[in-house]
């Protein structure tokens, strides 16, 4: 069984390490040479929330060869063209793509690979990228060992394939297998388009999010309209971390001080995230947003539901990527007006 992680970045080099450290035999593969070399060199090193050291195998793409029966895919969006196209000639018929990413890429992954080979499924723990052949498990640990993964097929049907990705996925944290995997992904996207999105347009923690009630307004709104999103498109949010994301939805903004304990148990343990399209922020380069939130505002568009809070996470995001620069918590003042228009709704918070 040949089995790669294809996008060895901060989730991929923690992944890659458990599992090679279970005993399973896993290839590690990465663009950036001088991760790939220390990887090689010294192996993948975890550090945070555990601390680590496996020896591992890695590989730039252009150094592949023979072909992989099981890949499991962490590149980020921006790059899936490039990254599948180079990956083509090392699948065989019966390989199998499990893509991981944020957002959906279920359709576009088969749209190259082929459908019979894409199964999908979402994270549930965080990471940062510290320097080549060391992340960062920024996540709480227990958090991770509990809810690690969720993986399913496009058409729900329960394949033998899903229970080999799951026996590899089982090395890091427990990985449950469900029939709704747009449900997943839709919750996935809720988690992503919220903190992750809050946290790259305001150069912030989870944490900071957390703590400061205007922004949890928001943020609280951009669930909402997650929410409302996924049911014009035809998807029930799936429970995630054992949770009901549906819960979220909101009848009107009096609503949002009643969710306010079911968010601070969720990400609690996530506080001292930074979201990784804030890491990309930060290195100068182009986000997965419009995969992300960017999602959430065209299925809106075409559904006829308006998204104006994720429509300005889009908006501040995308002005930080196309001066490459990093905005600062100060930039919550730009969800004003959108605040203000809720205000006979929020006691108290009238000034916003």
């Amino acid at each position: 069984m040949r089995v790669a992680i294809v996008g060895a970045g901060s989730l991929g080099t923690i992944i890659g390490a458990l599992m090679n450290q279970a005993g399973k035999q896993v290839d590690l593969v990465d663009a950036y040479k001088d991760h790939v070399d220390a990887l090689n060199r010294f192996g993948a090193t975890v550090t945070g929330a555990v601390e680590l050291n496996a020896p591992v195998t890695a590989y730039t793409p252009d150094q592949l060869t023979g072909t992989y029966d099981l890949v499991f895919l962490l590149t980020k969006q921006t790059r899936n063209q490039e990254t599948l196209l180079q990956l083509l000639p090392h699948l065989h018929p019966d390989s199998s793509i499990c893509t991981l990413q944020n957002g959906i890429p279920e359709h576009s992954v088969a749209a190259i690979v082929g459908r019979e080979r894409t199964l999908g499924g979402a994270v549930g723990f965080g990471a940062t990228w510290l320097r080549p052949g060391v992340s960062c498990l920024t996540s709480d640990y227990e958090t991770m060992k509990n809810f690690a993964f969720e993986i399913g097929e496009v058409d729900g049907v329960d394949r033998p394939r899903l229970s080999v990705a799951q026996q590899y996925l089982e090395c890091v944290g427990r990985t449950e297998i469900l029939a709704d995997l747009m449900g997943i992904r839709f919750s996935k996207v809720l988690m992503n388009a919220t903190f992750s999105g809050m946290s790259a347009a305001l150069g912030c923690t989870f944490g900071d999010v957390l703590t400061d009630p205007k922004a949890m307004a928001c943020l609280a709104f951009v669930a909402d309209e997650c929410i409302k999103v996924a049911r014009a498109d035809g998807v029930r949010l799936a429970p995630m971390q054992g949770e009901d994301f549906e819960f979220f939805e909101l009848r009107s903004a009096a609503d949002i001080p009643s969710k306010m304990t079911l968010y601070r148990k969720i990400w609690g343990a996530h506080a001292g995230l930074r979201a990784s399209m804030l890491q990309d922020l930060e290195k100068g380069r182009d986000t997965e947003i419009d995969y992300i939130n960017g999602l959430i505002c065209r299925k809106g568009s075409e559904h006829g539901v308006a998204t104006p809070f994720n429509d300005k996470i889009v908006e501040l995001v995308t002005e930080a990527q196309k001066r490459r620069g990093v905005n600062d918590f100060v930039y919550l003042d730009r969800f004003g007006e959108l605040l203000k228009a809720h205000a006979h709704d929020l006691p108290g918070q009238a000034a916003w």
